[in-house]
């Protein structure tokens, strides 16, 4: 399996996306620069979600970019897709893991450096750093971990970090320099004008950071 690029990961939203097709939000995204595409809706059936994933697959396909599925499991198994996304209250990675085989990307979101190891220890190949500054789209958490809160999280697995909650073109490169290996953005760039501007800066201010963040 090639390394995980994990740098622009776009988590989509049926409600920020405004009355612009999700195809077309998501095409744009990944012209600009996207390295991976969430399809999350809690509200879709499971046949509408499989209808998207699929459509959605074949875009990051053309494109080289990575898909997953939030939290569905049989969706993502369905679909084809790269592999899924599990919060706390889905299914555990390991559990996951034997449904999806082992060529399947999990992902988990994580606080604690003790729920990081745990996620690596059940065989996640990432864990996301769940939300470092306050955001509309997340309402379910206690209070944003800053970023005190990604330094534990990349100190306690070797697995790649990624980093969600209220990140855009402004504060990404504070993030990779706490830490992470990517960023994660819904807003900054479905409800963006331009998603494809949007996604192109935010992914130039984490290339950058990354470069000085090893010294290049």
């Amino acid at each position: 399996m090639k390394p995980l690029d994990l740098a622009l990961y776009v988590v989509t939203d049926p409600a920020l996306k405004g009355d612009r097709p999700l195809e077309e939000v998501c095409r744009a995204a990944l012209e600009g620069g996207a390295t991976a595409l969430q399809l999350r809706d809690k509200q879709a059936s499971t046949r509408s979600l499989l209808d998207q994933a699929r459509l959605l697959l074949d875009l990051c396909r053309r494109k080289g970019a990575l898909f997953l599925v939030n939290d569905r499991v049989d969706v993502a198994l369905a679909a084809g897709a790269h592999g899924v996304h599990l919060g706390r209250e889905d299914m555990p990675p390991a559990e996951a893991r034997k449904i999806l085989g082992e060529e399947k990307i999990i992902g988990v979101s994580v606080r604690t450096p003790g729920e990081a190891r745990a996620a690596m220890e059940g065989g996640a190949d990432y864990v996301a750093a769940n939300l470092v500054f306050p955001t509309s789209t997340k309402t379910d958490l206690e209070g944003p971990l800053g970023l005190e809160g990604i330094r534990p999280l990349r100190a306690a697995v070797d697995l790649p970090l990624v980093a969600i909650g209220g990140i855009h073109e402004g504060n990404a490169a504070s993030v990779v320099e706490a830490g992470a290996d990517g960023v994660a953005v819904v807003s900054a760039v479905m409800a963006a004008p331009d998603p494809e501007e949007a996604a192109r800066r935010i992914r130039r201010a984490v290339i950058k950071a990354k470069e000085a963040r090893h010294g290049r």
